[in-house]
């Protein structure tokens, strides 16, 4: 791991952003009509916030949900209206997706999860750009969630697209460019092209996973003291399933 050349308290990132204990982002739902779904009943200690949650207990919630979306027993947690109410002024999301913008991956769905459970930051190819490092920082300082999760999936466009290289439209290069290093830690390339594809969206979940890991001050210390955990995830477009990346 590569060594930073300082380290950012929680204290500090407060200062910078200019908050206390409580989340930016407020939401309004006077503009909303909708009737609500049916939901299982959510007692207090489910809705507590993420600081009382533990790194391993995150990661099992979101297993938990995934096996309920698997076995079409959703429970549609935090869904209602009086969930919007209640995190309208501040959240406190109990974990952090990176996940790719593909349109067949929404977080909240695949893990069974709701309003203001989940910090979500979505890319093409589920890539580490400045950006979004310092979007994880921030969930992770100044929001207290203690389990970052790297999902990438099957068929991945953007991973294809890094396989196949070639010409490409726009800026469209630029995520590309990002997976590519991912590539070179593949030891045994298969024949098949579609083999290829699994072996390096896992690849690609594995190097972002360890850019994470050093290229930020801020993530390596709350890890080093244990208040945070990254760990990665590949999703199976067809079953479901959401399973842990090593």
């Amino acid at each position: 791991m590569k060594q930073m050349s300082q380290r950012t308290s929680r204290r500090e990132l407060l200062k910078l952003f200019g908050v206390g204990g409580v989340g930016l982002v407020a939401a309004t739902a006077t503009s909303l009509r909708y009737a609500e779904p049916a939901y299982a009943d959510q007692s207090t200690a489910e809705t507590e916030n993420s600081e009382a949650v533990s790194s391993e207990a995150a990661l099992q919630r979101l297993l938990d949900g995934n096996q309920r979306f698997m076995q079409q027993k959703r429970q549609y947690p935090h869904q209602a209206a009086r969930d919007l109410q209640a995190v309208a002024t501040v959240q406190h999301p109990f974990a952090t997706l990176l996940t790719c913008a593909d349109s067949r991956v929404p977080g909240e769905i695949i893990f069974d999860q709701g309003i203001g459970d989940l910090f979500d930051v979505r890319v093409a190819g589920n890539v580490v750009t400045p950006e979004v490092l310092g979007s994880l920082e921030y969930a992770a300082a100044l929001l207290g969630t203690r389990l970052i999760m790297v999902v990438g999936h099957e068929r991945c466009g953007a991973v294809t697209a890094a396989i196949q290289g070639g010409a490409l439209p726009g800026h469209v290069s630029t995520f590309v460019k990002a997976i590519k290093p991912a590539l070179a830690s593949i030891k045994t390339k298969s024949a098949d092209v579609n083999q290829q594809i699994d072996q390096a969206v896992t690849a690609n979940v594995q190097y972002q996973v360890e850019q994470l890991k050093q290229n930020s001050s801020v993530l390596a210390q709350l890890e080093l003291e244990r208040k945070l955990k990254i760990v990665g995830g590949r999703y199976d477009l067809d079953t479901g399933a959401v399973t842990l990346v090593t």
